[in-house]
């Protein structure tokens, strides 16, 4: 078996450098590489293009990074609750790509599957499609995507082994699964690694041939992005 456990962040991010593209999973701040972003932070790397559903927040997830300059460029489907996300963006210190959240989704299954492009309908007859290849199929007019090309993904799941495989839990199933093998170096982060034949074959969701690199993650917050609660009053 290929050995893919590394002690930690340090250096299960050696290879990363500047001008580099890189895919993080979550959704909000639900399942992202906590670890691994504050390594990028830590290293001071540059000019990155990262592709992600969203930003974080200000002062966590990829905001850490945004207020240190070290993004060149995003690639998301919405700004969601970074104000410094915006601010980049509306002034022009930001290159931005929005795009639909679909489309985002399928563009790293396609990268991960190794497909080239595809057609989607989302985004015919806006901006999303300026410049790019359209076709009719079956009476409806489809846009042309390519899937990304990163250099490395860095995902986080609930458990994995030291094979790779990896067990997502709950809503951190989101953009983690599909950004898995769809770079050059997939690198997953877990709160519970466990020796090779622990997991139960039916229960992962993603097999090990898609990490390259695999370490057990510490101090997880696991932030809450918008906390509702009801009052005293209302829980009588």
């Amino acid at each position: 078996m290929i050995p893919k456990t590394v002690k930690g962040p340090k250096e299960a991010l050696e290879g990363v450098k500047d001008g580099m593209t890189l895919m993080l999973g979550g959704f909000g701040l639900c399942g992202i590489p906590e670890n691994a972003i504050a390594e990028l932070v830590r290293r001071g790397v540059k000019d990155l293009t990262c592709i992600s559903n969203n930003a974080g927040v200000d002062d966590f997830g990829l905001g850490l990074l945004l207020q240190k300059h070290q993004i060149r460029k995003m690639i998301s489907s919405y700004v969601g609750e970074n104000d410094e996300f915006e601010r980049q963006m509306l002034s022009g210190e930001l290159e931005v790509e929005l795009t639909p959240q679909g489309t985002l989704a399928e563009k790293c299954r396609a990268a991960q599957a190794g497909f080239p492009a595809f057609y989607t309908p989302a985004g015919y007859g806006t901006e999303v499609a300026e410049g790019k290849e359209t076709r009719e199929f079956n009476g409806k007019m489809y846009v042309l995507e390519y899937a990304y090309k990163a250099d490395f993904s860095f995902v986080k799941a609930w458990k994995g082994d030291e094979a790779g495989n990896l067990i997502f839990k709950g809503t951190a199933r989101n953009f983690n699964p599909c950004m898995c093998g769809a770079a050059g170096i997939t690198v997953a982060e877990v709160e519970e690694l466990l020796p090779a034949g622990s997991l139960d074959p039916n229960e992962i969701h993603i097999p090990g041939i898609f990490v390259q690199r695999i370490f057990q993650g510490e101090k997880y917050e696991k932030r809450i992005e918008q906390r509702t609660v009801r009052t005293r009053e209302d829980a009588r």
